[in-house]
C-alpha cells in the first residue's frame, strides 16, 4: 500500500495577500512548480516557513551533498524583477549567495543559502539595527556591471509619484497640497542630482538581514535599482518608528554619519518620500511636515 500524499502547505500571509491582489489561480500551480523545481534542481523540500511573506513561498531544502538550502518561489511583481541579478552580482558578499534561478511567466524561482540560525536582525535593539545597517549597504553599493540589467532609481521614484498623484486624486489626501506639491516633485527630481550611481537594495530594513554562519549578518529580499546611495536607508529608518516621530533630525543626523552620507541631502530624501508614503501611512504626514525644507 502506497503511502498518503503529502498535503501541500501554504504560509499564512501569502494566502491573505494573494487573496487581495486575486493570485488565487496563482496559488494552485505552487504545488506543480515546487515539486517541478525539486526535480530539476535535485532538493528534497521541507514545509514552508510560517507566517511567511506576502509575496513568495519559501522553504528549507537539503541538496544531495546535503547543503542546507532555501528555495523561493515568487509571483513575479515589478519590484523584485531583478532580485537574483543582484544576489549574482554581489556573489554573497553582505547578501545571500544564489545557486540557481529560474524564471517562468508569472513566477521567479531562487535557491539560495540558508540562513543559520537565521534570526532577524529586528530582534536587536535599533541602535544596534543602525550600524549592521550601515556596515552592510556600503558593501552593496558596488559599480552597476557593464550592460546592466537593473533599472534606474528614476524609474522607481516617477512610478511611486504617479501612484501618489492618483491617490490624492481620488481624494487620499493626508497632506497640505502645497508641500505634497513640494515633496513629490523632490521625489521625483533627487535621482537625478546624485553624485554617483551605484546599485541599491532599497528594501534593507530589520526584517530583511539574517543571522547567519559564514558571515554575522546576511542581506535577504533585495529589490535592487541603481541610483543614489542616500535613498538607500531610507526604509530602516521608516522601520523605526519610535525614533522617527521622537526626533527625525537627530535620527537622520545619526544615519547620515554612520554610512558617511551628506545629512541634508539625506533629510530632503526623507522629506519626499514620507510625502510620497503619506497617503497610506499618515503618521508620516506629520514627519514630513517638521522635516519639510
Amino acid at each position: 500500500m502506497s503511502a498518503p500524499k503529502r498535503r501541500f502547505l501554504l504560509p499564512r500571509n501569502l494566502v491573505e495577500a494573494a487573496g487581495q491582489e486575486d493570485r488565487t489561480a496563482w496559488l494552485a500551480t505552487l504545488p506543480g512548480t515546487v515539486a517541478q523545481l525539486a526535480r530539476a534542481w535535485s532538493v528534497t523540500v521541507g514545509a514552508p516557513f510560517q507566517p511567511g511573506g506576502q509575496t513568495a513561498w519559501v522553504a528549507p531544502v537539503r541538496d544531495p551533498a546535503g547543503n542546507d538550502l532555501v528555495l523561493k518561489v515568487a509571483w513575479r511583481h515589478d519590484e523584485a524583477l531583478h532580485e537574483a541579478d543582484g544576489l549574482r552580482a554581489w556573489a554573497g558578499q553582505g547578501a545571500v549567495r544564489l545557486h540557481a534561478s529560474e524564471a517562468f511567466d508569472d513566477t521567479i524561482a531562487l535557491l539560495m543559502e540558508r540562513c543559520e540560525p537565521g534570526t532577524p536582525l529586528a530582534v536587536q535593539p535599533e541602535e544596534h539595527q543602525d550600524v549592521v545597517v550601515a556596515g552592510l549597504l556600503p558593501r552593496l553599493w558596488s559599480a552597476p556591471p557593464p550592460g546592466t540589467v537593473f533599472r534606474p532609481l528614476q524609474a522607481m521614484c516617477d512610478q511611486w509619484a504617479d501612484e501618489f498623484d492618483t491617490k490624492t486624486a481620488s481624494g487620499r489626501r493626508t497632506i497640505d497640497a502645497g508641500l505634497a506639491r513640494e515633496g513629490i516633485a523632490l521625489f521625483r527630481s533627487l535621482p537625478g542630482s546624485a553624485d554617483r550611481q551605484v546599485l541599491l537594495c532599497t528594501d534593507l530594513h530589520a526584517q530583511n538581514v539574517l543571522a547567519a554562519e559564514r558571515e554575522p549578518w546576511l542581506v535577504i529580499d533585495p529589490k535592487p535599482y541603481v541610483g543614489d546611495p542616500t535613498y538607500d536607508p531610507l526604509q530602516h529608518m521608516l522601520n523605526c518608528p519610535r525614533r522617527l516621530q521622537a526626533d527625525p533630525h537627530s535620527f537622520t543626523a545619526r544615519i547620515a554619519e554612520l554610512l558617511d552620507l551628506d545629512r541634508d541631502r539625506l533629510m530632503l530624501w526623507l522629506f519626499a518620500r514620507c510625502v510620497q508614503e503619506s497617503p497610506d501611512w499618515p503618521a508620516l504626514a506629520d514627519i514630513a511636515r517638521r522635516v519639510a525644507p
